[in-house]
Formats: C-alpha cells, structure tokens, sequence
C-alpha cells in the first residue's frame, strides 16, 4: 500500500497527511540526534578514562547501572571509577571504540554493541601489573535521565589480550 492510499484509507486530507510526515521526519531526526549524543557519550567514557578525569568518569552512568567489565560486577560509577584509578594510577593508557551499532528503543533507551581496543602499560616495577594491547567489545544499554544520555548498562568481553612490556620508570 502506497502512503497515498494508506493516508485515503485513513480519511486524511492534505493538510492531515502534511502535518502526520512532518511528524515522522520530527521522530527520525529525534532519533538520529539521539544517537549522535550516545555517540559523543562513548568517546567522553574512553577519553574520560585516557585523561583520568575519574569524577567526569563516574557522572556518565546511570544511578543503578550495571557494570560488568571483564566479568567483574560493580555497584555504581563511582566504584568503577575508583577501581580503575587505583589500578592504572598515571599509568598511559589508549582507549578505543570502534564500529558502534546503536538500536533506538525508545525516546529515552537505547543499546548498543562496540568494538575496542586498548593499549596499556604499566611502571616497570616487582607489584605491577602486565601490561596489555586489548581486543574485543561493549554491550551497552543507555538512558537519557533528566535530557541527557547516560549509560545504564556495561559489558565488556575481550577477545584477545596481547602482552606489552612495561616501561622503566626514571
């Protein structure tokens, strides 16, 4: 069925039909904008986390997010993030998103799939951890609290993790 003859099956006039496709392109640009703001939410997470800007890091999840990366389970964004900060310290560090797929839901909810890479290393020292070159993705779920974008859910499955040598200090 043509929209034409959806629109005359539906007893709309000219201007009925008018104001019901400015609607829909409203709604698609809605979204689209939508997107674009996940979008722009993902890259402050991975330069929140390159910068460690640790309080910015904690404000873009939600109140009752679920965070799951590497299958360790925390709280909130504000656990997240001190974790993090204990465990990379000033240690540099490369984060990257990839390829994102983002499903609307709705107005307010959204999820997505990402690839990534990131590239680690750590003070040549007896305590430190190995440095990585990290592979594999996110699985996401976003909601927008109060107009803004915020990220409801974290999952993240590495594929592969290569060793990196770790730098002496001087």
């Amino acid at each position: 069925m043509t929209d034409k003859q959806h629109h005359e099956q539906a007893g709309m006039n000219g201007p009925e039909i008018i104001m019901n496709k400015l609607h829909q392109l409203e709604r698609r640009v809605q979204r689209l904008e939508g997107i674009e703001e996940i979008k722009k939410l993902k890259a402050r997470y991975f330069r929140f986390v390159d910068e460690k800007n640790w309080s910015e890091l904690a404000e873009i999840f939600t109140a009752e997010v679920k965070l799951e990366p590497d299958g360790h389970v925390f709280k909130n964004g504000e656990e997240f993030s001190k974790v993090i900060n204990d465990l990379v310290g000033k240690a540099p560090s490369v984060h990257h998103g990839h390829m994102p797929e983002i499903d609307w839901i709705d107005e307010n909810h959204a999820k997505g799939v990402w690839a990534m890479e990131d590239l680690l290393s750590f003070p040549d020292k007896d305590d430190s951890p190995p440095g990585h070159n990290g592979y594999g993705q996110y699985r996401e779920s976003y909601e927008r609290v109060d107009g803004v974008w915020k990220i409801s859910s974290l999952n993240l499955t590495r594929f592969r993790m290569d060793p990196l040598a770790n730098w002496e200090e001087k």
